[in-house]
Parts: structure tokens; C-alpha cells; sequence
């Protein structure tokens, strides 16, 4: 029997530390770089754990509602243990060696002090193989790069930012992680630089770039040949600058995916434009070029060109955060996002054609940017479970979800 047990969202606005309009698709406090407690910020939360509730029931008999990844009533304690008291995203991936690595974006840490311990971004490292409890993240440990969280010895308790920003509105809010992949023991993120937040679901970006990591995600090092930076203009420059072309703006949100089969030896980024409500694009490159934008090849509705201004959409709009992976249990690509639910497309090739979107989750469960776990059973072909990190508006902090894929 269906278990259903959730509020009536409002509008669709992010609220770490409480405060509506403050994350995600909105506004965020000002603070100077690399602060850990100082800035003007937003008024402080009711509490410094912040807002987080109970556990929203879900659970229809092939999609259920499994447990809290983070935050304070979290069974990782993420408050306590990292500093966390509010994030989203939780983009997975597996690093290579069997280890799940997750980025999250704009991270809340204690909501009663100036500057609510504001960190752009975070990573948090798992061992877990078995999520049909939930997830489970292990301490940190200084020094550690393969333990839960990069901490020091002077912060063991505080999980520390990725990749930085000047963290001025109007000119760059914060850097958001969108996409990552493991190539060869290093670790690769693509992020979008926001310049400014605008009503929910939309906000501009400067540019996205990859930032690289040689030590699991301890350190991390933006390339900065592999910016696009969004403008309607091309502008050309010498070798190793970033790319200045119009459709690059069809690029600032990413997701990666290796070929299989007929693809294998590829692999694939979709790109979106930023905000909520473009389509989906995607680029083609072997995985000793991801740095070299000039190798890349892109979709043009019939074959493959090095001319980024002959890329065409192999999804169409709205597009939100979406996550992307082969699943050798269906024997296909399977794409997810949440416009209004939680759905899923699949395909027999990475440029489509896709399928109608499936429903998987209502939209009142509230929640969006559902990020799948490399770790599933659907995607290792060992049965018909597909886990996935998705964040919640109210909340502000990211929940496990599972569904049963259907062949």
C-alpha cells in the first residue's frame, strides 16, 4: 500500500537556515572569501541547526522516500560531524576506485552566527555499496583523502569549500558544481560561476570551467582553458584562453557519461544553459581531452562536428539540474531531472532519440535535482534499483530516493 505523507510547497525557492529565497535559484548572504564565520549575511535561523524536518513519507510501492543524506536530523549527523546544518545537490560519482564521491553546492554550516558558515560548495566521500538503508558517510580525517570529508587538523569537525569564489553579488555570488567524473585517478568537476540569483529558477552565470583534483578531491585546481564563459559574442584567442563563442551558453550546467557498446572509448557531456528552463545539448570527447575544448565534437541532429555552432538539442525544454548514466540492467542510457516530478528517460544512444519523460516522484514531495548513485543496482546491472541524492526546497538538505526501473 502506497505511504504518502508531505506539506503543500510553496513556491520553489531554497530556504537554508530558514530563510526563503536564500539558496538554490535565489539569493545568498555576501561573504568574503574563504570566511568561515564573518560578513553581513542574512538574520540568523531560529536555531543553529537550521530548519530541517522530519522525514517526508513517500513510498508507492516502486518509489519510496529512503532517508536524510545530510543535515542535523540526518542519520550522518552532518551538523555535528561536517558543519553541515544545510546543502543540496550531492552530484555522485565514482572515483575510480570504487569509492562514491559527492559535490555538493552552497553549504550552511551553524544559522545563529554572521555569515551562517557559508562555504560554496563541499565534497563528501562514501564507502557505502549498500543503500537500501541509506546512506552512510564516515568521519573525516585530516590528512585522510580517501575519508568522508576534507577537514583539517585544526577543523576536524568542518568540511571544507572545494572551489572558491569572490563571493560578491553582481559580479560572483558563488561557484555551483553541475557535473563530475574520474579519468584516470584524477577527478574532474565542471562547475557554473553565478553571477547573480534572480527569481526562483533562474539566475545568470559568468561561466563554467573544470576544476581538477590529482588527491581524491582534497585540493582542487580550475583549468582555465576549459571556461566558457556566457556572452552573446565570439571573440576569438590564442590557444590555452577561454572559449568565447555564443553557444557556449548552452554549456553552464554539465553531466558526463562514458560511451558503451557502439560509444565506448567516448565520453559525453550534456550541457544546459543556466537556470531552469533551456534543453539539453551534448559534446562528445576521448578522456585524455577533456581539458582541450578543441577536441571536443558536438551533436548536430544528424552526426558529430568539431563547430560548436552547429550543435542542436537532444532534449527539449525545460531541462533542470539533470544527471545522466548507462544502465546495464535496462540496457540503456538513462537521463533524470525534476521540472515538476521526478522523471526519467532513457535511450539506446547518448545523442537520443530519448524517451518521454516516465514519472517517478510527485512534485509534492518538494523536491529537485535528483543526482544518481553510481553504486545503484540499475546501473550495475545487478537488479532493478536506482538510488538517487535529490534536494529539498524547505529543508534545504538532500534526501536518498529509490525507484524500481521497469525493463
Amino acid at each position: 500500500m502506497a505511504t504518502v505523507s508531505f506539506a503543500f510547497p510553496g513556491a520553489a525557492s531554497a530556504a537554508p537556515c530558514g530563510n526563503p529565497n536564500a539558496g538554490n535559484g535565489s539569493s545568498l548572504p555576501f561573504l568574503p572569501t574563504g570566511s568561515l564565520g564573518s560578513g553581513s549575511g542574512d538574520a540568523p535561523g531560529p536555531t543553529a541547526e537550521g530548519p530541517q524536518g522530519a522525514l517526508p513519507k513517500y513510498n508507492d510501492g516502486t518509489s519510496a522516500v529512503l532517508s536524510w543524506v545530510t543535515g542535523p536530523r540526518s542519520p550522518n549527523s552532518t551538523f555535528a560531524r561536517f558543519g553541515i546544518s544545510g546543502t543540496d545537490l550531492g552530484i555522485a560519482w565514482d572515483n575510480g576506485a570504487g569509492q562514491t564521491l559527492m559535490a555538493f553546492g552552497d553549504t550552511f554550516g551553524d544559522c545563529t552566527v554572521s555569515g551562517k558558515q557559508w562555504r560554496h560548495n563541499v565534497l563528501l566521500r562514501t564507502d557505502d555499496t549498500d543503500l537500501s538503508d541509506g546512506l552512510t558517510i564516515a568521519d573525516g580525517v585530516p590528512g585522510d583523502t580517501t575519508s568522508g570529508a576534507s577537514v583539517s587538523a585544526t577543523a576536524p569537525r568542518y568540511a571544507r569549500q572545494m572551489i572558491g569564489a569572490i563571493g560578491w553579488p553582481g559580479v560572483e555570488v558563488t561557484t555551483i558544481p553541475t557535473a563530475a567524473i574520474a579519468i584516470e585517478g584524477k577527478q574532474y568537476v565542471n562547475y557554473m560561476s553565478v553571477r547573480k540569483w534572480g527569481a526562483a529558477g533562474m539566475w545568470d552565470t559568468n561561466f563554467s570551467a573544470i576544476a581538477v583534483s590529482a588527491d581524491n578531491g582534497q585540493t582542487w585546481t580550475t583549468e582555465p582553458s576549459t571556461i566558457r564563459v556566457n556572452a552573446p559574442i565570439a571573440v576569438p584567442l590564442p590557444t590555452g584562453w577561454p572559449s568565447v563563442r555564443p553557444n557556449d551558453a548552452k554549456f553552464q550546467q554539465s553531466a558526463y557519461v562514458a560511451g558503451h557498446g557502439a560509444d565506448a572509448g567516448w565520453i559525453f557531456q550534456y550541457g544546459t544553459p543556466n537556470g531552469r528552463f533551456g534543453a539539453a545539448y551534448v559534446a562528445r570527447f576521448r578522456p585524455s581531452d577533456i581539458l582541450d575544448l578543441s577536441a571536443y565534437e558536438y551533436w548536430t541532429g544528424s552526426g558529430w562536428s568539431p563547430n560548436i555552432d552547429s550543435v542542436r538539442r537532444v532534449v527539449g525544454a525545460p531541462v533542470t539540474e539533470v544527471s545522466v548514466a548507462w544502465s546495464e540492467y535496462l540496457g540503456k542510457y538513462v537521463m533524470v531531472d525534476s521540472p515538476l516530478n521526478v522523471h526519467l528517460r532513457t535511450a539506446d544512444r547518448p545523442q537520443g532519440p530519448w524517451s518521454l519523460p516516465r514519472f517517478l516522484f510527485p512534485s509534492l514531495i518538494s523536491v529537485y535535482a535528483p543526482m544518481m548513485l553510481p553504486s545503484s543496482p540499475a546501473l550495475r546491472g545487478t537488479g532493478p534499483e536506482l538510488y538517487m541524492n535529490a534536494s529539498r526546497w524547505d529543508d534545504y538538505n538532500v534526501l536518498l530516493l529509490r525507484s524500481r526501473l521497469r525493463r
